[in-house]
């Protein structure tokens, strides 16, 4: 099972759970219960200049990237001002609270897991706690207290940059081992949100995939999403080709085969999100690898 739809502001409403709590705040759901995913609940949200959402708690975690403008975020004490690139992570039963701009904002949020029936049950508890009076410490993405909150730098995509070493006054988060790039095949991969920033239920990363690039299709015992931001990508899934360009998203169910191949000479790259997250092992069956098996199987009974 798979789902395909496409960022549109003028979808976007003011969340029902919202009303009354919030200020200028619109969300388009993309991929929820509706359209079959009991994982995931991926949305499209925005904030019109010094809009406001009251201070809130939810019964499931979430992410926020932000496409663009600023948006501040109120939680633990702190206050952490995101900017495009900049993601974070509210844990479940956190409370929150979030301000934008002058200039509002654009993010796509992740949460796990999916939404609940409602108005059977609710999900959703605010607070009356005022969070946005000014109290709280901006919060410095690369201070090490920071456990919540990531910059993705599109710099750091590129090998050749990752080839020499970089000075302690490079105004960067410190390289590890956990925010390493992972590239193979011409495709580069950088975990934005994972068990590090202390996601349980989900993950959050970017994917690049160089000219010529390519992944056989293979499917998850988990569902994922895909947010095209870059380049035109195109994409078997279920038998069928599809040709994805910025502000497509598809959404791949458990089971669904799919694979993506960058067939120009330009860069394509894509937020992509898994819920839950993968287990330790077995995580990819490419279906390749099971035809390859079958055949031999069926020589050695040929015989």
């Amino acid at each position: 099972m798979y789902f395909i739809t496409r960022i549109d502001k003028s979808k976007a409403v003011e969340p029902e759970v919202f009303h009354g709590h919030s200020k200028g705040f619109t969300r388009q759901e993309l991929v929820d219960r509706t359209v079959g995913s009991p994982h995931t609940d991926l949305s499209a949200s925005w904030i019109e200049p010094n809009g406001q959402i009251d201070a809130v708690l939810h019964s499931y975690e979430f992410s926020m990237y932000v496409l663009s403008g600023e948006v501040t975020i109120y939680m633990m004490g702190e206050k952490v001002t995101l900017k495009a690139d900049h993601c974070v992570l509210v844990p479940i039963g956190t409370t929150y609270s979030l301000k934008a701009g002058a200039e509002g904002a654009h993010w796509l949020q992740c949460s796990a897991p999916g939404s609940v029936e409602r108005p059977r049950r609710k999900d959703t508890y605010f607070t009356g706690e005022t969070l946005v009076s000014g109290s709280g410490v901006e919060l410095d993405l690369r201070d090490p207290r920071n456990q919540r909150a990531f910059k993705f730098d599109p710099a750091s995509m590129n090998l050749n940059n990752l080839a020499v070493g970089s000075k302690v006054s490079d105004p960067t988060v410190s390289a590890s081992m956990a925010t390493a790039l992972l590239a193979y095949s011409g495709i580069g991969v950088r975990m934005l949100v994972d068990q590090r920033v202390h996601a349980k239920l989900h993950t959050m990363f970017i994917v690049d995939y160089q000219p010529t690039a390519i992944a056989h299709p293979h499917d998850h015992p988990f569902e994922e999403t895909y947010t095209f931001t870059h380049g035109e990508t195109i994409g078997l899934i279920e038998g069928k080709e599809y040709t994805f360009v910025p502000g497509d998203v598809l959404w791949c169910g458990v089971g669904s085969d799919h694979g993506f191949q960058n067939k120009t000479d330009g860069l394509v790259r894509w937020i992509e999100t898994q819920s839950p997250q993968p287990p330790i092992q077995h995580s990819y069956r490419f279906m390749r690898d099971w035809e390859y098996l079958d055949q031999k199987l069926g020589e050695g009974h040929s015989h």
